[in-house]
Order: C-alpha cells, then structure tokens, then sequence
C-alpha cells in the first residue's frame, strides 16, 4: 500500500486491518509449521526464516525511513526483544512442534492474551485488570490444563514439548511487554527487522549447538511452508503485531488469542487430519471463556494512533 494510501485510512482502519493480518495469518501459521518441522531441520529453517524476513523488512525500512539508528540502549532493546519473542518463543515452538498437532499448539499459543494482560499491570504502561479478569486468568489455568491432558496417561513424557511451547509462549509475552514499554529510536519496521535478524542469528548458533544439519532439504512443502511463513507471517503479520502493540493496550493486543486457535484447529483437521479430544475441546472452550474475562469488551482500551502517528 503507498504512503497516500496509508495516509486515507483512518486510525481505526488501520487497527482493524492489522488485527484481520494478525487472525489469520498466524491462524494458519500453526500448520505451516508443522509442516516446515517435518520437513526441514527445525532450528536451521526458522533461523533462516527470520535472516530472511529481517533482510527483507530491513531493506523496505531502509527506503522507507532512512539506515538504522544504533546506539547501546538500542542495542539492547532488540537483544532483548529479540531473545524472548524469537530464540525463546519460536525456538520453543518449532522444536515442540515437532512432537506436538498443530491445532494443540495453537491452543497452548492462545495463553500469551492471558500472560500479555497480566504482565501488562506491570511498567511505566501499566493497565490496571479489573476483578473479572483477575478471575479469567485463574480460569484459564484451568483450560491449559484441560489441554494438556494426554491420550495416554501413561505415556512417558507425555507433557515435555506442551511445556517447552508453554515456556515459548512466556518468552513471546515478555518480549511484546518489553517492546510495548521500550523507547526505541528506529521506526518500529525498522526495529523489527533488527530484531529478526539477531534473532535468526541466534538461532542458527542454537541449531549448531543442538547438532542440527546445515543442509535444508527443500522438499515441495517444506519450501512452500518455509516461503509463506517468511514472507506472509514474519514479514506481515509481525509488522501488524508490532503497531497493535505499540498503538494498542496489551488486552486488545491479546484478542488474537480468540481467533487464531480456531483457524488453526480448522485447518489442522482438513490438511493432517488432526482430532481434538473432548477434553482438549472443552479446555478450549474454557481458555476462550478465560480471553474473554480478560478482555471484555476490547473496543473500549484502544488507544488509537495520534494524528500523524
């Protein structure tokens, strides 16, 4: 979209707009991943993905807003964000993934709109929960463990990769706070694309560390997943996340939370065949319920852009 273009949308536009990219690209970006772990070394491909997707958005941020502005305290914004969102949460999440459906990754990925508003009570920023919430929080306790609950009872280890993804999701949740709370210099593509690019660093060092081949196989699928997670989620999406929490309160930031699990279920069932069980479904139910406690009525905490912004 051009500068005249963005310019005509109103803030409100502008905050729909990136709440659709938000819902529905990283709905479907569950089953991407699933596939792109099947077929690719996990922590190889999704540091590659991030070089990538940090060299892409760097170059239209480059044009757009002039080079980067580095600094020490910049520096360490990024290092910082760039750990909990990218090294921890895609790390966790990729490597999980490979042992864990897609629909039950989605699910435990609706947490951060619980852990987003709680830490959100917290900084210079803070955004004070009211009792509802409070109660939404304990409840979605409840849904994760609803989730969690295996098959087989008996199968050793059973709740490892759910927990590794869970600890993915608390790095992306501390990183979003960090991020919302940071006085950054660079515009926020710019510091997106730094982001990634330290991010997809360190997870190439983390691949070497966990032994992974450095030979991507570049199978038809795996290819078509690696692609459309470089491009349309971290390239998209991220931009779109990255304004929702900056422009945004950390619980209409988390209102993905509501959506994308039943993307991903959606497309988990018609592309893997991949089943909930009754349980799973009711801790869906109940995680949403949770959100929804949390949130209420996320229309009323948007802090819109200010003209010009």
């Amino acid at each position: 979209m051009t500068g005249e273009g963005q310019r005509r949308l109103t803030p409100h536009s502008r905050v729909a707009l990136a709440l659709a990219a938000v819902y529905l690209i990283w709905g479907s970006s569950y089953l991407a991943t699933k596939v792109m772990v099947s077929a690719e070394p996990p922590l190889l491909a999704a540091g590659l993905r991030f070089l990538l997707a940090g060299l892409l958005l760097g170059a239209f941020a480059w044009w757009r807003t002039g080079p980067p502005k580095l600094g020490p305290d910049e520096f360490r914004h990024v290092a910082i964000v760039a750990f909990g969102s990218i090294v921890v949460s895609n790390g966790c999440n990729v490597l999980g993934m490979q042992y864990v459906a897609s629909n039950v990754a989605a699910l435990l990925n609706a947490t951060p709109a619980l852990i987003i508003p709680w830490l959100g009570t917290f900084g210079q920023r803070a955004s004070p929960l009211a009792g509802p919430a409070k109660a939404g929080l304990a409840l979605g306790i409840l849904g994760v463990a609803l989730v969690l609950a295996p098959r087989d009872t008996s199968a050793a280890g059973s709740l490892l990769w759910p927990g590794v993804i869970l600890v993915g999701c608390v790095g992306w949740s501390l990183g979003t706070i960090h991020f919302r709370n940071a006085t950054i210099r660079n515009a926020p593509t710019m510091f997106l694309s730094l982001q990634m690019l330290a991010g997809g660093a360190a997870l190439l060092g983390c691949a070497a560390l966990a032994g992974e081949s450095f030979s991507m196989r570049w199978t038809l699928p795996g290819t078509t997943a690696f692609l459309w997670l470089t491009v349309m989620s971290s390239c998209v999406a991220y931009s779109a996340y990255s304004f929702l929490a900056r422009n945004t309160t950390p619980v209409l930031v988390g209102t993905y939370g509501y959506v994308n699990p039943a993307i991903a279920a959606l497309l988990g069932w018609l592309a893997l065949g991949e089943m909930l069980t009754v349980v799973q479904v009711a801790g869906m139910l109940v995680i949403l319920v949770a959100i929804a406690l949390v949130t209420g009525f996320a229309g009323r905490w948007v802090r819109l852009p200010r003209a010009g912004g």
